[in-house]
């Protein structure tokens, strides 16, 4: 969704008010989302968070 967004990971990062190296270790799958910013990535996407949990389709 970032990429379809145009949105780099620091511009991204900077939204969320985390660092890059933070956000891209979501993306990498080597590091996992607070609450809060999962929260806040469905908010910037306006999608659940449920969907960016894999749990539903929208």
């Amino acid at each position: 969704m970032r990429k379809a967004a145009g949105l780099t990971q620091q511009q991204l990062s900077d939204k969320l008010h985390i660092r890059q190296q933070s956000y891209a270790r979501y993306e990498n799958g080597t590091g996992e989302p607070n609450l809060e910013t999962v929260a806040e990535i469905a908010k910037i996407f306006d999608v659940s968070a449920d969907y960016l949990l894999g749990l539903s389709e929208f």
